[in-house]
């Protein structure tokens, strides 16, 4: 029953990273218009009183999944998505496998009750 549920909760995770990513806004206006507010655009610069104008790139702007694309490529969200969830299921499998409960050697598995 626990694996069954396992798979099934990863089955829906890539579902929901690789196939509904698609339908998301490729230019969500959430945090980019907030930090936009107050300024212009003066050809390539911004100017204004805005809190972009001291905006730059970001350390992993280079790697691999930056800005939720495979590569920097159009259209790859999803495959990102994917990627995004597998490590992830790797690194937090590996994190309880590692840290889980175990019994010492030698000793049987009691419970309180059975004392």
């Amino acid at each position: 029953m626990n694996r069954r549920f396992l798979l099934a909760f990863l089955l829906v995770a890539l579902v929901v990273a690789g196939g509904v990513s698609y339908l998301a806004s490729s230019s969500p206006d959430g945090l980019d218009t907030v930090a936009l507010h107050g300024c212009t655009e003066n050809g390539e610069q911004l100017a204004g009183t805005c809190i972009a104008q001291n905006a730059g790139e970001h350390a992993t702007a280079a790697s691999p999944l930056a800005d939720y694309a495979l590569f920097g490529g159009q259209g790859t969200g999803g495959l990102a998505g994917i990627i995004g969830v597998l490590v992830t299921v790797v690194i937090a499998g590996g994190l309880f496998w590692t840290l889980r409960r175990r019994t010492p050697a030698g000793s049987a598995s009691r419970s309180v009750r059975d004392e």
